[in-house]
């Protein structure tokens, strides 16, 4: 049965593992850079990658990625939206028509989304990653420096 205290305990576990605060916090910040990337579909598989591949602590890339997550997607893409516009110095939005669906048309309707979604998304990864990274040390360090009770 999972209760609270072997929750906590858990939670310390990996707070507490073997490595330094500063991979850990590195772990986070490539969590949050996957949690803003334009690869929806394939976070999770990159967590799971990237975890194994530079063997870095799991947990810390899974909770960086979540917080892209059903209550947080709609603010995150127009959040990118907003910024591939705005540094492409697009202005004008292009009209959307789902008049006539079909392959064709969904693929010239979309087309005009590609690169301002794709540099948006880029953008505010590399800046949620560098975000981070400092925060994720912080809270690390402060929380190892307490007693384990």
């Amino acid at each position: 049965m999972v209760t609270p205290n072997y929750l906590r305990a858990k939670i310390r576990e990996a707070l507490h593992l073997g490595e330094t605060p500063q991979r850990t916090a590195v772990a986070f910040a490539l969590g949050v850079f996957i949690a803003f990337t334009p690869t929806y579909g394939l976070h999770t598989a990159s967590v799971v990658f990237l975890a194994w591949a530079f063997r870095l602590n799991f947990p810390a890339i899974l909770v960086g990625s979540l917080i892209n997550n059903p209550w947080t997607v709609v603010p995150i893409l127009g959040a990118t939206m907003w910024t591939g516009f705005f540094l492409l110095g697009i202005q004008d939005v292009p009209d959307v028509s789902w008049s006539h669906l079909s392959i064709t048309t969904l693929y010239e309707t979309v087309l005009p989304f590609i690169l301002p979604f794709t540099l948006g998304a880029l953008t505010l990864s590399i800046l949620g990653a560098l975000l981070a990274y400092p925060l994720g040390l912080l809270v690390i360090t402060r929380y190892r420096r307490r007693p384990l009770v």
